[in-house]
């Protein structure tokens, strides 16, 4: 055994600590990758192993040999003659090790030696940060903005990462700024040739309904529920809720007094608008709250084909289809029908129905009365060439 001017243990403790990495698992390192180099730029036909004591820091480099009868590779076996000189108490098919003289440690092993522990440590510390951010796939996470690169992409601080803010999952028109700190929803962790990546999201819906649910106790305690979300980051989104309390206005209790709870949740979202709308098992009643703030008319709904068509009158028609057909867009998205907007005359379905009442009432005295006359021609046959619904109703 040899005790090394420099202690390899003490500074790969020193490293452990620092990368927060496991202080065994990186001395095991350290011996793969000095056996490795060891092998390769010295003494390539031998088998070599390497050993440190964590605790004294004594290092070893061993020449491993196997006990035969006759040798067939000499540098991998030892004839048993040869090992009883060595060792009287050796048998065939046991394994002797060869201590190698600290001088043969050449500078080019123990930098390549170098080269492949930090390799490792590499290897380790992303193993370290797909484990700790595996698990936490669909959290929202507070991040500190770091960085930008020429593609577009956002890079935020997590703590042991960093994750990676693609165009497509930032709120459009959003300026972050370095050392901002902002919320982001962990989509996905997945391992790569390059290391763990983690995709983050500021776009995504589910970071409105951790908002909603840290701004609204209502909504945190499961009063009232969140049922479904639309969401065009960074410009519009509908919110459906529903309360499981009679004495609870959802849309109230998200909206807060003067709207201060809703304006919590878009200032975080950079001025995004919410709408907030009732949800309801009425999917005609659903749909047209979906549409608001337009009035709309009939709704003919066919849950088989997921689609619905709904009449607007020309004045409701534009705020229906919202600007570049958003609301309509966001509407549809909300309920899971694929909305069809027809223009037409009718102002709502109260009037339309009451409109029609009326008419099918005027319908049927017309009918009442022509339907007498008729009868009447056939009871006094006499009468049959002067009759008429006049004459009826003089009886």
């Amino acid at each position: 055994m040899t005790q090394p001017e420099f202690n390899f243990a003490d500074a790969l403790r020193e490293v452990a600590q620092a990368r927060n990495i496991n202080e065994l698992a990186l001395i095991q390192a350290f011996e793969e990758s000095l056996a490795q180099a060891y092998t390769r730029n010295v003494e390539p036909d031998k088998r070599i192993e390497v050993h440190l004591d964590p605790v004294s820091g004594e290092l070893e480099v061993l020449v491993v040999r196997e006990v035969v009868e006759v040798i067939e590779d000499e540098h991998l076996q030892i004839s048993l003659a040869d090992a009883l000189e060595l060792d009287p108490g050796v048998e065939l098919g046991m394994e002797m090790e060869f201590p190698v003289d600290r001088e043969k440690f050449s500078r080019i092993a123990l930098q390549a030696a170098k080269q492949t522990l930090t390799q490792k440590m590499r290897e380790t510390e992303r193993n370290v940060v797909f484990n700790e951010y595996k698990d936490r796939e669909g959290q929202v996470l507070t991040a500190q903005v770091v960085r930008s690169d020429n593609k577009g992409n956002w890079f935020v601080e997590l703590g042991a990462g960093e994750a990676i803010l693609p165009p497509r999952e930032q709120i459009p028109g959003e300026k972050l700024t370095p050392g901002n700190r902002v919320k982001i929803y962990l989509k996905e962790v997945r391992k790569t040739p390059k290391g763990p990546t983690i995709l983050a999201s500021r776009a995504d819906e589910r970071l409105l309904d951790y908002l909603l649910r840290q701004e609204i106790p209502e909504v945190a305690n499961g009063i009232v529920e969140i049922k479904a979300i639309s969401r065009e980051a960074g410009q519009r989104s509908k919110v459906a809720v529903f309360s499981h309390n009679s004495n609870v206005d959802p849309i109230g209790a998200c909206i807060g007094h003067r709207g201060n709870r809703i304006q919590a949740v878009t200032g975080e979202l950079g001025r995004e608008r919410v709408d907030v709308i009732l949800w309801d098992a009425n999917l005609r009643d659903f749909i047209r709250n979906a549409l608001s703030p337009a009035k709309v008319g009939l709704i003919e709904v066919l849950p088989d084909r997921q689609e619905a068509t709904v009449t607007v009158t020309p004045d409701q028609l534009s705020l229906a289809i919202g600007k570049g057909g958003q609301n309509v867009r966001l509407a549809a998205k909300l309920t899971g029908f694929k909305i069809d907007l027809r223009e037409t005359a009718a102002i709502s379905d109260l009037d339309a129905a009451m409109q029609q009442a009326l008419q099918d009432e005027q319908e049927g005295r017309e009918a009442d009365v022509a339907q007498s006359a008729f009868d009447a021609l056939f009871k006094d046959s006499k009468s049959v060439a002067t009759a008429s619904p006049e004459d009826v109703g003089e009886q």
